[in-house]
This record gives C-alpha cells, structure tokens and sequence, in this order.
C-alpha cells in the first residue's frame, strides 16, 4: 500500500477530540495515607531549615525509605513547599533621598547637578 501498518491503522480510526484521559496510579503509587506520612517527615521540627534533597538523605541515614527522592519533591510541590524553606530575612525598600528647595537657602549641598527646583525644567539653559 505504501505506507506502515501504524499509519493505516491511526488513520483508520479517526481523529481524536478532547482532552487526553488521565492514566490511572500505577500499583506502587502512594495512597493518601502514605502521602501524609511524607508531608508529616518533610514538617518535622528537625527539617524545617532542609531542603526536600536533604530531608530524603537524613531519613536514608537512618534506614527509613519513605519514597523516591522525585516523589517526596512531588508531595511536597502539592503542598507548596517546594520553595526555600529557611526563614530569610527582608529587607526595607531602599529610599533614595530627595532634596526638594521651593525658595531660596532651603537646601545646602555640595553637588546642585541633581536637585529640584520649584519649576520643571525644560531642557534650555537660562541666559541672564
């Protein structure tokens, strides 16, 4: 005929319309139990500072395998907490300072390239 077996057989059966159908959990996959045992290891108190990677190393170390280390990322991803999990410190925006003269000896500075005047400036310099 001239072409694969695969290609008749997709053309013989047509378009397909609509979303693809999820696959059903494989047998080894977590149940909602097990999920909750990896979330409650991932809040222990002695992991709250670690990342997802070293929580997984720890728990190896003392001989206890929950799940793959792409497994405990995912539940952990479903739980949002997949970001950096060490309290940060935040800083204040930074405020630049802005001297503003409306008359005259109002504002002393060394350097008057920047300051602002009581009008906007066009762009000419003054003659006088």
């Amino acid at each position: 005929m001239g072409r694969s077996r695969a290609t008749h057989y997709r053309h013989a059966r047509g378009p397909v319309l609509g979303p693809k159908q999820r696959r059903s959990p494989g047998p080894q996959a977590l149940d909602a139990d097990e999920r909750a045992a990896v979330l409650q290891v991932i809040n222990q108190t002695g992991y709250g500072e670690l990342s997802i990677g070293q929580i997984w190393i720890r728990e190896l170390d003392e001989n206890r395998y929950w799940c793959s280390l792409s497994s405990m990322y995912r539940i952990a991803a479903a739980a949002g907490q997949t970001r950096e999990r060490r309290r940060l410190a935040t800083h204040p925006a930074k405020v630049k300072p802005e001297l503003v003269a409306d008359g005259p000896s109002q504002v002393w500075s060394w350097d008057i390239t920047k300051l602002r005047g009581p009008a906007k400036e066009s762009g000419t310099t003054c003659t006088s």
